[in-house]
Formats: C-alpha cells, sequence, structure tokens
C-alpha cells in the first residue's frame, strides 16, 4: 500500500528549493542534496504567512510593546501554551525574549558565571553551544550520551561523583536533545533536579524542540517539575524549529531564577528585543498553527520510520524521539575518510560532520530528514548507492 501523501509538505520541488537564497540551499553544488543545517524544507504555516503579510500591508512602525511599560505579547502567549501544551503554570512576568536561543544561553551565562565555571553538558551537543562555552571561557564539564539498546542515555551517578570533585556552575540541558533525538522520561528529569539543587546549579533548559516530539514520547518541562526546580531554571525556546521559521529571529525565555532575572534587566536594551516578523509569526503559530503542526509531526514520523527502513548495512540508527535529525554511526563503515566527507564526494548529499558536536560525534554524521518523501528517499538512495 502506498504512503499517503502530504501536500502541503510533500509537493516540493528540487529546482525551486535550489532557488532559495537561505544556507541550507544555497551553500552547496547545483547536484548536491543538503540534508544538513537543522532547517525544515517545508513553507510555514498558512496561519504565519497570513500574520507576515498582514505586518507587510498594515504597518512596520514601532510596535506597541517595549518590553517595559507594554509587556511584549508574547510572554502571555507563552504562558497559556505551556498551561495547555504541559499544564505547566507560570507567571508571564517572568518571561522575557531575545533574538534566538544562542543570544539567550550568551546572555544568561554572562550574568550568572565567570570565566573558569563549569557548564554541564551532555555530549555529542549542538555546535553553536560548545563554541559558545568555549568563546566565553567557561569550562565544559561532557556528560556523554551512550548507546543503550535502541535508545541513548546518560550515567547521572557519575555525573553526581564528578561534581563533588569538580564543582560547576550550570547544566545546560538540551530536551529534546539534538543531536540523538533523545525525548528524557520523568524519571530522568527528575535525577538531574536532584543533582541541580544538591550541587547548587543553575539549570539552563533549552526546549527548543518540544513541539517535534514523537508519540508515544512526551515533553515534560524541567522547570514543570515543582517550584523549587523552575526557581533555578532558565527555560529557553522559540516557535523557529517547529514552525520552520528560523530567520525570523525570535525566541523566549521563562527565567525562573530570580537574581539571572534582576540581572537581566538592566541595561534595557544590551540584549536587544525580537522584531515586527518574528513576533507576529510566533502568535501565529502558537495560537492558531497547532492543525499544520499536527500534519507535521505526521509526516516526520513517517520519513523517520523510512530513514530507519532505507540506510545501508553498517550504517547504525536508534529512531529520534524527537526532532526532523536522524544521527547516523558510520563507525563500522571502512571509509577512507570521515564520512561526511564521503557521502558528499560518493552521494553528492551534504551531511552535518560528527565532530562539529564533540570528541563523541567522531565517526558520526547528522542527517535532516524535513523535507519531502521523494526528496528524502533520493537522499538515502544517493547514501546507500555510495556504499555499494
Amino acid at each position: 500500500m502506498a504512503a499517503e501523501r502530504h501536500p502541503l509538505f510533500d509537493d516540493l520541488d528540487v529546482r525551486a528549493l535550489s532557488r532559495r537564497p537561505g544556507a541550507k540551499w544555497s551553500r552547496v553544488e547545483p547536484d548536491v542534496l543538503p540534508a544538513w543545517i537543522a532547517e525544515m524544507d517545508f513553507p510555514p504555516a498558512p496561519a504565519v504567512r497570513a500574520a507576515l503579510a498582514r505586518c507587510v500591508d498594515d504597518d512596520l512602525g514601532y510596535p506597541s510593546w517595549d518590553g517595559r511599560s507594554v509587556q511584549n505579547p508574547l510572554r502571555e502567549a507563552f504562558a497559556e501554551r505551556m498551561r495547555e501544551r504541559h499544564g505547566w503554570v507560570l507567571d508571564a512576568a517572568h518571561v522575557r525574549e531575545f533574538t534566538d536561543i544562542n543570544q539567550g544561553l550568551q546572555a544568561v551565562l554572562h550574568v550568572a558565571t565567570r570565566p573558569g565555571d563549569g557548564v554541564v553538558v551532555h555530549t555529542p551537543a549542538y555546535p553553536p553551544f560548545l563554541e559558545t562555552i568555549a568563546s566565553m571561557g567557561r569550562r565544559p564539564h561532557p556528560v556523554p550520551y551512550t548507546p543503550d539498546g535502541d535508545t541513548w542515555t546518560f550515567d547521572a551517578d557519575r555525573l553526581d561523583r564528578e561534581l563533588r570533585e569538580r564543582p560547576a556552575r550550570v547544566l545546560l540541558l538540551v530536551n529534546p536533545h539534538n543531536p540523538t533525538g533523545r525525548a528524557l522520561r520523568r524519571e530522568e528529569l527528575q535525577a538531574l533536579a536532584g543533582l541541580a539543587l544538591r550541587h547548587g546549579l543553575l539549570v539552563v533548559a533549552d526546549e527548543i524542540h518540544s513541539d517535534l516530539v514523537h508519540a508515544p514520547h512526551r515533553h515534560l518541562p524541567f522547570a514543570s517539575l515543582s517550584a523549587e526546580v523552575a526557581a533555578r531554571t532558565v527555560t529557553l525556546t522559540s516557535a523557529t524549529k517547529a514552525f520552520n521559521v528560523p530567520g525570523l529571529r525570535c525566541a523566549v525565555a521563562h527565567v525562573g531564577a530570580a537574581g539571572v532575572r534582576e540581572a537581566l534587566a538592566h541595561p534595557t536594551h544590551l540584549y536587544g528585543e525580537p522584531n515586527t516578523f518574528g513576533v507576529a509569526a510566533t502568535l501565529a503559530a502558537w495560537r492558531d498553527g497547532d492543525a499544520w503542526l499536527a500534519e507535521l509531526r505526521t509526516v516526520l514520523a513517517r520519513n523517520a520510520a523510512l530513514v530507519g527502513e532505507e540506510l545501508p548495512p553498517g550504517v547504525r540508527h536508534r529512531m529520534p524521539q524527537a526532532t526532523f535529525l536522524a544521527w547516523l554511526d558510520c563507525r563500522e563503515l571502512d571509509l577512507d575518510t570521515d564520512p561526511q566527507t564521503f557521502f558528499l564526494k560518493k552521494a553528492r548529499v551534504l551531511l552535518n560532520d560528527g565532530r562539529t558536536f564533540g570528541v563523541e560525534g567522531e565517526g558520526f554524521v547528522r542527517l535532516n530528514f524535513g523535507t519531502s518523501e521523494g526528496i528524502l528517499r533520493d537522499i538515502l538512495h544517493r547514501i546507500r548507492n555510495a556504499l555499494t
């Protein structure tokens, strides 16, 4: 039986995509299929496109909100979304805006840590986060994800022992995790919460992929575990991943840690503000985009299964529990170079080099399956043929 087609997501044309000026398609040669940067190929939700058109037609002047005397509407919208989707009741007054997740992380580290302070982070890790830790002079404290059957796990007891010997200041928690696709269970989050309380860690929780968790898995906001946990947590998120509008540069942070919240309040303009387009798109996505999101999640679950079915022997793969990213273990292949270079040269497919995710990424590549079924089949066919 043929798989169900989804016209909004499967009617993509490679020729049209190749004319896009954005990074994903413009940085490859014409015969290369890009499956690298974490950006999907799908057009934005109709509600988002309509909201952006209204901005152009109605008013591109200064917005009515300024983040101080008149609060940005994203704050209440975020609080409402967390309450409705996750049962997490939060104070919208503790929410502030950033242009993106990376800026939010750097701002928090700037006000809450000093050079030399330890930052606990699961590895492999999102490359810009590793770059941030290094460039700001903070000390990375890696917590490796290791294979556990058909998924990935980490050793909380080992981390507890290490923190007694080498104290850290921050736990940078990426959940759902990029690149492995892990969506942590309640008991795993509770173990990390216990460590944060015991060792006095500020938790920065990047939950940008939370809308892209695949059934039967679910997302649990870290700060929702308890009031005590929320009081030492900064939650960073954005609509840009799930609704595929990364260029609009808009993110929010629930700053539960009072000291961090106060430090970020002054000076008022140092950390910037999102623009009118980013706010309008985010509000439309969160308020009117869930039907589109539900169909997207169906497409991504289908594509994730297709990756598992069509990968060639020798490439190991654990089904991601979230995201549109597959973390491919190529260490069993007898390649004469790193796998990213091999597949670019032999398959004409551009993947992310696992080494940029830290030492645990040696021999891995990350594949982006956020595209149409036809393009994904072509990508997987090229990868398979390159190994025959």
